[in-house]
């Protein structure tokens, strides 16, 4: 009987609370998108720091350099749910700010690391400060501004993380360019503090929602996190169908069975398994997991792309990609007005078959193709995403209720990273298949290409189809 009161007591439906707006809201979306963005170019850079680090005195094996490539992922993706849970409990603020100092000290400890597994601890700790901080910044803007404001600051924070992920390409090339791989992680360090400083001084406490921890809830589901995206990692240099790659996958959906069901049972529990009977919390998830799946496709290999077919040089590949941050940012600006007009469901269809058709075009890119026909595809892809992803971000958050903004925010994370892990699984495999090809690497790189875009925009579509239906 208690299951029963206790389920229809915490069930997340219903309106939330609308609170009427902080003074400094407009301060508040700059400050939490500038934080966003720098947490997603962290991500972003630090693939382009792979050949520094593998000529370095660390002489790392190729297993080491995924893993210090992945370490901030898995810490990130495991964290963002929990992370948001502690923000709701223990407050937004103090969250926040542990968090962008463990990002700051993880960065640091990288930045002086002599040997593998420091770096890769620093990387650890960098990851799990940004999971910390990360569900703070979109769970503060809900909070704090005004609801007529609301989808203007979610698109603001939506284009950040795009914008965050070129940027981080953009000047990671630069510094890379002229500095070893330590100053990267300088850079990124002093960022950090940069903000964590900025946030102290500025970011505003929210109230706290008292409810209990749940220990058990955020082991499992980091487990279950941890099991799939070892295997999306795996599966490109093992083999889809090797025993420790089809074992992780089989651990994941077991593992996220007993989490749900240990969720349904539990009054307070860390990700309330009811939520997702929301349809605007179905669209949304499984919206940002393909639409970042498709935008991480593209960002692992359009450098790749410019330095083998153009032989541009890092730095300027970096700023050769600079305008598909100009039309994601643009599209984002549009999104909330043409939500206005048109309602969410043709903004998100609109956006969505953007995005199919940008990826789709990458298919017919050649060695020869000229960049400035190129840096349409993933131009019009990424608009895409610009016109979509607010509206789904904004519908997770809304259909919450206020105290459970951390929740809403953590899973938009959680969903972001696990579409990442899935677009760069996508194409990893797709180029590892075509490693001994013709001799040529451009041409073997744009079949490559052709590929695994080929596979990702089959999987976007048929993702799309279902998030236009659940969208309202």
């Amino acid at each position: 009987m208690e299951a029963k009161q206790s389920t229809n007591r915490e069930a997340p439906a219903g309106a939330p609370a609308e609170p009427a707006g902080h003074p400094r809201s407009g301060e508040v979306i700059v400050l939490m998108s500038l934080c966003a963005g720098t947490l997603q170019a962290m991500a972003a850079a630090m693939n382009l720091a792979v050949p520094s680090i593998a000529r370095s005195g660390l002489h790392p094996s190729p297993t080491a350099l995924v893993w210090i490539v992945d370490a901030y992922l898995i810490a990130f993706a495991c964290l963002l749910i929990p992370g948001g849970a502690l923000a709701d409990r223990l407050g937004r603020k103090g969250v926040l700010l542990a968090g962008l100092g463990l990002f700051t000290g993880g960065s640091l400890l990288a930045a002086s690391a002599g040997n593998v597994p420091l770096l890769i601890a620093g990387r650890l700790v960098a990851g799990a400060g940004a999971a910390l901080a990360l569900p703070v910044t979109l769970g503060l803007l809900t909070l704090l501004v005004p609801p007529a404001r609301r989808p203007h600051a979610v698109a603001t924070w939506t284009a950040s993380l795009a914008v965050g992920g070129i940027l981080g390409n953009v000047v990671g090339g630069a510094v890379l360019q002229y500095l070893p791989w330590q100053g990267l992680f300088l850079v990124f360090g002093a960022a950090g503090a940069l903000l964590l400083l900025t946030a102290a001084v500025r970011a505003p406490r929210t109230p706290r929602r008292p409810a209990p921890l749940d220990p058990a809830g955020s082991v499992l589901l980091a487990a279950a996190i941890v099991a799939l995206i070892f295997g999306l990692i795996e599966g490109r240099e093992r083999g889809w169908t090797s025993g420790p790659v089809l074992g992780s996958f089989a651990a994941a959906a077991v593992i996220t069975t007993v989490c749900v069901l240990v969720g349904l049972r539990r009054r307070h529990p860390l990700l309330d398994p009811r939520v997702f009977t929301l349809r605007p919390v179905r669209a949304g998830t499984v919206g940002v997991t393909a639409a970042f799946a498709g935008a991480f496709a593209m960002f692992y290999v359009n450098a790749q792309y410019l330095t083998v077919a153009h032989g541009y040089s890092l730095a300027l590949a970096g700023c050769a990609l600079a305008p598909i941050a100009v039309a994601m940012t643009l599209a984002s600006r549009s999104s909330t007005a043409l939500v206005r007009r048109w309602g969410a469901k043709r903004v998100v269809a609109l956006g969505f078959a953007a995005l199919t058709v940008g990826l789709a075009a990458f298919s017919l890119v050649g060695a020869d193709t000229p960049y400035a026909l190129y840096v349409l595809c993933p131009a019009l892809a990424l608009a895409g995403i610009g016109l979509a992803l607010p509206p789904l971000s904004g519908g997770i958050m809304t259909a919450l209720p206020a105290d459970r903004a951390g929740m809403g925010s953590g899973l938009n994370g959680a969903a972001r990273e696990v579409g990442s892990a899935l677009g760069v699984a996508a194409m990893g495999t797709a180029l590892g298949a075509n490693a001994a090809g013709t001799g040529a690497p451009a041409a073997d790189l744009a079949a490559a290409m052709d590929s695994g875009f080929r596979a990702v925009t089959v999987a976007v579509a048929l993702a799309a189809l279902l998030v236009v239906r659940w969208t309202d």
